[in-house]
Parts: C-alpha cells; structure tokens; sequence
C-alpha cells in the first residue's frame, strides 16, 4: 500500500482535534446575561428539534434506499451510500452545534468591543469550516484505505458515498431553505411593512424561527453541501486519476487537498488577529492568503509525483478562478458597490422598479462567472486532458476551509445581532453588530457562489468520470436521443426551483396569517402571550420544511435513472451535460440577485427611518422578500441537484453498463 496515502487521513484527523479545541474554547466562555442565555436555548432547540425530525425521515428513506441498492447493484455500494448519508447528516449536525452556541458568547463579546466580536464570531466560523473539510476528505480517503486493505483498491467502489452524501445534502439544502425563508419572508411582510417593526423586534412572533431557520439552512444545509461536494469530486478525480496516472494520480488530489486545508487553517488565523478598520479587507486577506499557500504546495506535489508542473497548472486554473469569482460576486454584491445602490434608487419608484432592477442584475452577472469556468476548463484541459479538469475543480476545494468558515462567519453574527435586541441591550451593541452583519451578508454571497462554481467544476470532473466508466470516448449532440436526454436534463433544475419556492410560499402564506391573528388578538405582545406564537411560527416552518424536501430529492434520482435505463448511456452523458447548462446560470441569478436585493435593504435600513410609509424602504424590504427564497432556498439547492445527478450517473455507469 502506497504511504503517501495515509497522509491525507492524518492531516484530517489533526485538523479535526484543532477544530475541536477552538469549538471547547469558545463554548467554555462564561459570565452570558440571562436573558440572552434564554433566548439562544430556544433557538438552539429549535434548531436540534428541526434537524432530529429531518434526519429521522431521512433515515427512514436512506435505508429502504440502501436495500434497494444492495439488492439490485452489490454489498459496497449500499454500504458506501450510507456511510455518504450518516456522515453529510453529522455534517449538518457538527456545523450547527458550533453555530448555536458560538452565538450568545458573540452577542456578549460586543460589550467589550468591535474587534472582540468579529474575533469570537471568526472563530467560531473556522471551526466549522476546518472541522466539516476535514471530516470530507478523512471519509473518502479514510474509507478507500480500508477498502485497499481488503483488496478492493478500484476508487469506483466509492461511488455509492457519493450517492449518500449528495442525496442527504440536497434534504438538507431544500428543507433549511424552506424552513428559514418562510420564516424570514413573513417576518418581513407582516412584521416591517404591515406593523412598522424593526428587524429582530421580540414582538414579531416570527423572530426565532427567522433565527432558527438561520442555523438549519446556512449552517447545517451548507455543512452537508461541503461534504457531497468533499466526496463527489474527489472520488472523481480518484476514479480518472487511478485510470490516467496510476497510483499517483489517485494519490496527487488527495494530498493537495489536505494541504489545502493546512493552508487554511493557517490563512484563517492569520486573518483574524490581522483585523484592520476594514472588515471586506480582512476578510479577503485570509483568502488571498490560503490560495497562495495552497498554490505552492500545489506545486510542490506536482513536481514530487509527476516530475513536472502540468498538473499543478491545471490545479492552479481552479484556484485563481476563485480569487476571480470572489471578485465578481463582492462587485455586485458589495454594499458599498455601484450595483446595489442602483437598486437603492430604484426603490425610490417603488417595488416594481427594485425587483426589476435587482432581476436585471442577476441576469448581467452570469456572463463573467461562467466565462470564468470556461476559461478554467480550456486550460486544464489543455495542460492535462480530462483528468486536468478534475484538478481544476480539486484547486476549486483546496482552500473550501477557507469560505466555509466566512460562510458560517454570517449566521453566527446574524443571530448574535437578533438576540442583542431581543434583549434590549444598548443601542450601540446594535450598531456594532450591523456592521459585522453586512460583511456577513456580503460573504456568504461569495460563498454561495463558490458553491456553485465548485458543483459545476464537480459536475464537469464527474462526468469525465462517466465516459470513462460507460467507455465512452464523446457524445454525439446531433444524435436525437442525446438531444432528448440534453433537454430533460435542462428542464428538471426549473422544475427543482418551481417545487423550492412554491414550498416557501405556501409556508409563509400559512405563517403570515398566524402573526395576522396574533396581532389582531393582542395590541401587546409580552410575557406568556408571545411564547406559544414562537412555538407556532416554528411548527409551520418545521412541518413545510419536512414535506417539501422529499420531492426535489425523488424527482432527480428517477428522472436520472430513467433516462439512462430508457434511452441508454449517450442520453445520460446529454442529461448530465443539459443539467449543467442551465442550472450554472439559473443558480447564479438566484444568489446574485437575492444578495444585492438584500444588501440594498440593509443599506435603506441604515440609511434612513424605518417607516412602513417610506417608499424606498418598503420596495427595498419587498425586493428582498422576493430575493430570499431564490438566493436562501432554490440556487443553492441546485449546486448539491446538479452533484446528485452525477452521483446517479456514476452508479449507473459502474452498476448497470
């Protein structure tokens, strides 16, 4: 057995110990008021009570799942399918854990200052992005150590986690996103517009599922999206790698990955204590930072595997890319940018004029991010044929520790902002907080976009993988059947959003007519009687959250199989290649646009008295009301739906051909 390989499991295993040193350091902070104790207690078993009732019916169907596959296909593949399920669950579980309670010791840090709060909130941000990294990469490489001992050294006998962690992440991503925006849009409507309360106010009866939904969707959706995306497109690159390059180029990703998180980890703590007067620049320091680190090292495992560069170049296309695309999303999406005051004026002529112009603005924004990844594909695939574009999308995960961290940096200081005036803490506590809040808003746009990016890269590695496992050397795009699959597959991520957001609709309808009631029957809202309507508006959220994830899940593992079982190999390689075509666009409308919408809300918020009178403000809280459920609930659930048919596609090429 190779050494090398052991390498990637010990550096996960090391990085999983530091995770949990910086999770004990911040939960063993003391001296938290009561009442912010109180309120962050409710929130956190919101948050466990939710994911305790998703996994438990995803268990329920991962498991009649596994039968099925270990009936129909073979033992490693049902057995490696629910290992991918256990393990993306876990993810969402690990990252809201941290989340929840890194919160109220955030909320209490803002007393003793600015730097103190953005400190606490980061760390408890890079233990989430450390710990779910790492735990990705320990599994794949982990598992295929143990299956080499075996004797089954075949990376295809993988596939199934793959499977597993994207059909569990894409439960988690549609149901956090059902959840948190029927909460947040009804929050909005009836609370900001209809009574004139301002955001987090303890008498929207909405508030704590608003926070609670924070958690489930952004926190524990993105944790099981990191670990499909961990798994689908290293398996990938092993699979095309072992086929290409032999051992070294099953082992070359695993390693780059590995120190891509070392690179991290050190780029994060960097950043944190290099906190200057601007947030945006601190932020895109540790960025700068990890791809720097993760490009030499790069380099370095190239040269010692392969006796020259070529697979680093193609590894480098992936990682400038993202320095690129981060660029292009904080230029739309930016606060102080020229594009989300233009929505601003807009909302000066009223809610039509916003929603339009927020719409013109994802629309615009496609262009540069998928010319981008074409860019990335060309040159790695010029420097290392197909196996050069499995490296790009490894250079794409290589410094993931780093943006997961600034992603889950956001819904910690989101909910920190909302228990300080739920509270009634000082004023200036508040202002504080928006500050570090609009940094939030603004990184988790770059995130969001990331994750999209990484899934088309994924996208376009695994299905490389799928020609060489269904020994296909192309398809034929004027072949009719090719054609047919193409089409289905480019119409099933409009049905997927279409399901989202009808989801969301019907769950904020339900809601807002309960906080209607609520406010009818109580001119004051305190004491016992805002208790229960906390409980309600959770329920509500809970119940569509749990209905509406099944069908998006199902929809795509028949449609998938289906159209290979049907139409044949060549029409599953147009599927997968019709899929990707419009969900990179589709995705990327929905989290631009919904991130400017929102990003122009808070600066009216800001800038001006919130009155439910105010034209500008109402179009602004409108247009975001509009912009949450795609950028929250339908784009991302497309970045882990377009891994998902890959997963299927994979199978399908090593179990039925």
């Amino acid at each position: 057995m190779n050494l090398a390989m052991f390498i990637a499991p010990i550096i996960s295993m090391l990085t999983q110990v530091f995770s949990i040193f910086l999770a004990y350091r911040i939960f063993h902070r003391r001296n938290i008021s009561e009442k912010i104790l109180e309120l962050s207690k409710i929130i956190k078993n919101g948050a466990v009570t939710y994911l305790n009732q998703q996994f438990l019916a995803v268990l329920v169907f991962s498991i009649a799942l596994a039968v099925v596959m270990g009936l129909f296909f073979n033992l490693f593949t049902a057995i490696t399918f629910s290992i991918g399920s256990f393990f993306s669950a876990l993810s969402a579980y690990l990252g809201t854990l941290i989340a929840v309670n890194t919160n109220s010791r955030t909320a209490e840090a803002a007393k003793e200052g600015f730097r103190e709060a953005f400190i606490l909130a980061f760390e408890g941000g890079m233990s989430t992005g450390l710990m779910l990294t790492s735990l990705g990469l320990l599994v794949v490489s982990g598992l295929h150590l143990v299956f080499s001992a075996l004797g089954h050294e075949d990376p295809e006998n993988l596939v199934g986690l793959g499977f597993g962690a994207s059909l569990v992440g894409l439960f988690a991503r549609v149901g956090g996103g059902i959840y948190t925006k029927a909460a947040d849009i009804s929050a909005d409507l009836v609370g900001k517009i209809e009574i004139g309360l301002p955001e987090d106010d303890p008498r929207n009866p909405a508030v704590i599922a608003d926070q609670v939904g924070d958690n489930v969707g952004d926190v524990a959706g993105t944790g099981s999206d990191v670990f499909q995306s961990y798994v689908c497109t290293l398996i990938a690159a092993m699979i095309l790698g072992a086929s290409v390059r032999g051992i070294a180029g099953l082992t070359y990703p695993l390693l780059v990955l590995g120190a891509g998180i070392i690179s991290s980890a050190v780029a994060l703590f960097l950043s944190s204590r290099a906190l200057s007067g601007n947030l945006e620049e601190s932020v895109y320091l540790g960025i700068g930072i990890s791809a720097l680190l993760a490009s030499l090292t790069s380099a370095v495992i190239s040269q010692i595997f392969f006796g020259n560069l070529k697979a680093f170049y193609a590894t480098l296309a992936g990682i400038v890319a993202i320095l690129l695309l981060a660029y292009v999303t904080s230029y739309f999406t930016s606060p102080r940018g020229r594009v989300v005051r233009s929505i601003m004026f807009a909302s000066k002529s009223g809610p039509a004029m916003n929603v339009l112009t927020g719409l013109s603005v994802g629309l615009e924004a496609v262009f540069i991010p998928t010319l981008i990844l074409s860019a990335v594909i060309f040159l790695a695939y010029h420097f290392e044929g197909l196996y050069g574009i499995t490296l790009s999308a490894i250079g794409f995960l290589s410094i993931m520790a780093t943006f997961v961290s600034i992603s889950a940096y956001g819904p910690i200081v989101d909910n920190a902002n909302g228990l300080i005036t739920m509270s009634n803490m000082e004023v200036g506590l508040r202002r504080t907080m928006d500050i570090l809040d609009s940094i939030g808003n603004m990184t988790k746009a770059v995130c969001k976009v990331y994750a999209i990016g990484t899934s088309a890269l994924a996208q376009v590695a695994i299905f490389s993988a799928y020609l060489n496992a269904a020994k296909l050397k192309a398809i034929n795009v004027v072949n009719p059947v090719v054609v047919a699959g193409m089409l289905i597959g480019g119409s099933l991520s409009f049905i997927l959003c279409s399901l989202v957001i009808k989801a969301v609709s019907k769950a904020a309808n339900t809601m807002i007519e309960t906080i209607r009631r609520h406010f009818r029957n109580s001119s004051r809202c305190n004491g016992d009687k805002r208790k229960p309507i906390y409980i309600q508006c959770i329920n509500i959220s809970s119940k569509a959250a749990l209905k509406g994830m099944f069908y998006p899940a199902i929809l795509s593992v028949i449609a998938a199989f289906a159209v290979g079982l049907l139409l044949g190999p060549e029409a599953m390689g147009g599927f997968i290649v019709g899929n990707l075509a419009t969900t990179l666009p589709l995705s990327l409308i929905m989290c631009i646009s919904g991130a400017a919408w929102d990003n122009a809300k808070k600066c009216v918020e800001a800038s001006r008295r919130k009155k439910k009178e105010d034209l500008t403000y109402v179009s602004s809280v409108i247009g975001d009301t509009v912009g949450d459920p795609l950028k929250d609930a339908a784009g991302p659930s497309l970045d882990i739906f377009i891994n998902l048919i890959g997963a299927v596609a994979l199978i399908y090429a090593t179990h039925v051909l």
